[in-house]
């Protein structure tokens, strides 16, 4: 659905990464993994964004600085408008069963966990967490995941904060023990997190998008049930199901 929304915080999160705030319609972001889809001036396509948290009127997204589209995004000032589309892709199906599910996040990608881990703590589950950064001035989330009870530890690939390396040697480090994976982030950590672990889990792809709403196929990607839209069909999907490349 398109929606107008109004900005009601832009700030800096920490390195190159941005918080946002958004007043509106969030009545179709029914789980968490969903994404929108903003229209920024100069830009041609939409830029899509996972949503970190909401409420009944207002959702908070956090991104990364990485080119044109997110440049302007991060000039936005409150009381400006955007365009969205809402309530896009399928999220993560918190009804699997499982009792101590494992979040793991990459860069970006750990922003949908934290709408997840409240989702998982009120049907009674206890999520523990698991973020990569490059180095600890990229660090965000783990303090807002800590005041809601979730145990989290951090990688750094350069050593600077936690374990060193990545977020499959902080599973190891720390004998992290879990009986399912919910994950979102980095191709290459996605494919190294399913090949080095053995439950089961769901996966959040990124991947380009055109639509953003399963209309033009341009982020096709082939899985063991064929070809499927990271946009429509995903972003997340069963572990067994993705052809990794």
């Amino acid at each position: 659905m398109q929606s107008i929304f109004t900005v009601t915080e832009n700030k800096l999160l920490a390195r190159s990464t941005m918080k946002i705030t958004l007043k509106g319609d969030t009545s179709l972001i029914t789980r968490a993994g969903q994404f929108v889809n903003i229209k920024l001036e100069g830009c041609y396509l939409r830029r899509p964004i996972s949503v970190c948290t909401k409420n009944d009127t207002s959702m908070t997204l956090i991104y990364k600085i990485v080119g044109k589209g997110t440049q302007i995004l991060s000039k936005v000032c409150p009381g400006d408008k955007l365009d969205l589309l809402t309530g896009l892709g399928n999220g993560f199906d918190t009804s699997v069963k499982c009792i101590s599910p494992l979040l793991v996040g990459g860069g970006a990608g750990c922003a949908p966990l934290f709408m997840l881990a409240e989702t998982l703590k009120k049907e009674g589950k206890i999520p523990s967490a698991v973020l990569g950064f490059n180095t600890k001035d990229e660090i965000f989330l783990k303090d807002e995941l800590e005041s809601i009870g979730v145990k989290t530890f951090i990688a750094t690939y350069d050593a600077s904060e936690g374990t060193k390396g990545f977020v499959t040697d902080a599973i190891i480090k720390n004998n992290i023990e879990t009986d399912y994976i919910f994950a979102c982030g980095p191709y290459p950590m996605l494919k190294t997190l399913c090949e080095k672990t053995d439950c089961p889990a769901q996966i959040s792809l990124e991947e380009r998008m055109g639509c953003g709403f399963g209309a033009c196929m341009g982020c096709s990607i082939n899985t063991k049930n064929g070809y499927k839209r990271v946009c429509k069909e995903g972003p997340v999907f069963l572990k067994e199901e993705i052809i990794w490349q």
